[in-house]
């Protein structure tokens, strides 16, 4: 018997108060709350087929054998899948993005909330919405966040059933849109993983965890009430502080270029000349740029003029994570 095909579709996120590092790395329990906007336009689609006649999972990703690193992860994340689910069959799992992966625009957040979705469907059960996030967050713990669409609050706490994400705010509450500066689209040298596990060798992520919910509630409140440049402070606020983490670890990340610097210092002085533009930066060298739509054309034809400028990707807020027809 092979069980039915399920595909889903999932939008990765930039998180505006960062999650970085982690209380419980096996739980993927985060040392702080965070808050994020879903991506709209940047897509995984992933499909997932339960085969008895399969004896090994089969994993491929944009086309092409996954490695044995990321091949290890899906199947752990099958099989929990397969323990919510009580079956033992093992699944073919072909997985594709619209949008460069493992270059610090959170692809593993959509991947894992795609495969969570999917899996789930494929085995034939429905969660809630907080018990897929927690499904997806012990995958990728951002993935949590992209079962949602809008703008998205993930919990810490000390257990796995108190931390889950949900939405605050939907899509269309604010007309924020993403420019996102793509510098580079190759893999990182180091993975988030590998990072949160380094978090606490730096002596300034005490201060900053510290600090999270003071931040969580001025973001959270700028949001509501768009207020745009409270938001500009606060998420490069949090934005600095995190790689302020990331460059006094040991070893230090650093995952900046030249021209990450070069466009973090144009996007501020175009905010002093009155422009609603604000950065934030996750776990690479590529730039988000926040702004509001009627201020969008003009930057994006700014930061096309910059220096080691690759390309432009124009996202807007993004959806839920939904199971769509299997192609």
């Amino acid at each position: 018997m092979t069980l039915r095909t399920a595909s889903a579709i999932a939008n990765p996120n930039i998180a505006f108060i960062k999650y970085w590092g982690n209380r419980d790395a096996a739980l993927r329990l985060p040392s702080n709350g965070s808050i994020s906007l879903t991506i709209g336009g940047l897509e995984t689609y992933t499909s997932v087929t339960f085969d008895e006649s399969l004896s090994s999972d089969h994993i491929a990703i944009d086309g092409q054998p996954a490695s044995a690193s990321a091949s290890e992860r899906v199947s752990l994340h099958l099989d929990r899948i397969r323990l919510v689910a009580g079956i033992e069959t093992y699944a073919t799992v072909e997985s594709r993005n619209n949008f460069p992966v493992g270059a610090g625009l959170a692809s593993s957040a959509s991947a894992f909330a795609a495969l969570s979705l999917a899996g789930i469907s494929a085995a034939g059960l429905s969660l809630q919405p907080a018990e897929l996030s927690r499904l997806a967050r012990r995958g990728s713990g951002s993935a949590c966040r992209s079962i949602f669409g809008g703008f998205v609050e993930w919990y810490a706490s000390e257990t796995d059933e108190g931390s889950y994400a949900e939405s605050f705010a939907a899509p269309d509450y604010w007309d924020l849109q993403d420019l996102i500066v793509i510098l580079s689209g190759e893999h990182k040298g180091v993975g988030s993983t590998q990072g949160h596990a380094l978090a606490d060798t730096s002596p300034l992520q005490s201060a900053r965890v510290a600090d999270a919910q003071r931040r969580l509630k001025e973001c959270r409140r700028a949001i509501l009430d768009r207020d745009f440049f409270s938001l500009a402070s606060i998420i490069e606020l949090d934005c600095n502080l995190m790689h302020a983490v990331m460059h006094t670890s040991t070893p230090p990340l650093m995952y900046w270029y030249p021209e990450t610097l070069q466009i973090m210092t144009a996007v501020s002085k175009w905010r002093e000349e009155g422009h609603e533009v604000c950065y934030t930066i996750d776990a690479g060298p590529n730039v988000h740029c926040i702004c509001t739509s009627k201020h969008a054309d003009t930057i994006e034809e700014r930061l096309h003029h910059l220096p080691g400028v690759v390309k432009v990707l124009r996202a807007h807020p993004g959806d839920s994570a939904r199971v769509v027809p299997s192609i």
